[in-house]
């Protein structure tokens, strides 16, 4: 949101140059310490840092991010070993959500209950998703003021759960944004494109972003895909174009992020969507 990113600009300056007499501050973060929510943070150079257990990958400088999905649990231990010698750990205490469900009727029986030829072609484009999001670059895209990559109506919130023609189906894990197709989607943070798939099963013409450290993000039932695998992207870059491909009722952005597997909701690290 508009306070995190004054924040984080905030927060870097303050451990690039503390007031004169003062220490310089160990950590900062700014970002949702919430379900879903992704953290941006900041240490002093050399510092290694890992939560629960997990190593985290950090910048030359000291910055690295790190998320929570959807269920995750009441807290989290962020343990910091600074270049000194010295260990903290950082208790966090993660604020649970409620959901909303969601009911979608009028979709065509086989993309509700697919059979065993259209259930390959699923297994195939899954592997394809989880490939891309294997990707673990030191790319730095993720730490730059993120934008919506189109603006539009809401139409569906990260978390819900699906009841899709009356069969209860995994969570929602992204924001949709309704727009008439052909709207151009723009690249929401720098980084290089892992997927580009004009024609996925569910997903139908799909995108993969890596903006780096983990931080993936998604673009579905597109009606052109602009990019190829590989291509270094800038923010506000045309990457395709809105359109009612894979399991739809009509044209909308299906924009999901994740840090590695962890499934992030992109509504947390953009400003509140503009006005009409």
């Amino acid at each position: 949101m508009i306070e995190r990113r004054s924040l984080l600009a905030a927060s870097l300056a303050a451990l690039a140059a503390p007031a004169a007499g003062q220490s310089p501050q160990r950590l900062l973060m700014t970002g949702k310490v919430t379900q879903g929510g992704l953290i941006f943070a900041k240490a002093q150079p050399g510092t290694r840092a890992s939560l629960d257990g997990r190593a985290l990958r950090m910048t030359a400088d000291g910055r690295f991010v790190f998320g929570f999905g959807r269920d995750h649990g009441k807290g989290a231990a962020l343990v910091l070993a600074h270049a000194d010698g010295t260990r903290e750990t950082r208790d966090l205490q993660i604020a649970q959500r409620q959901y909303d469900i969601q009911r979608i009727t009028g979709l065509p029986p086989r993309m509700v209950e697919p059979d065993p030829k259209d259930l390959e072609r699923i297994k195939a484009d899954g592997e394809a998703i989880a490939k891309a999001r294997q990707r673990d670059s030191a790319e730095t895209g993720w730490s730059t003021e993120w934008i919506w990559p189109v603006v539009g109506r809401i139409s569906g919130v990260y978390g819900s759960q699906r009841i899709l023609n009356g069969q209860p189906r995994r969570p929602h894990f992204g924001v949709d944004v309704a727009m008439p197709t052909g709207t151009p989607i723009a690249a929401p943070a720098d980084g290089i494109v892992s997927l580009a798939d004009p024609d996925m099963y569910f997903t139908g013409g799909t995108i993969i972003i890596d903006h780096g450290h983990g931080v993936g993000s998604l673009y579905a039932h597109l009606s052109s895909v602009d990019v190829q695998p590989e291509q270094r992207l800038r923010k506000g870059d045309r990457i395709g174009r809105i359109g009612a491909t894979g399991r739809v009722t009509g044209p909308h952005l299906h924009w999901g992020m994740t840090w590695y597997t962890t499934q992030i909701d992109p509504a947390l690290v953009v400003p509140p969507m503009p006005a009409g």
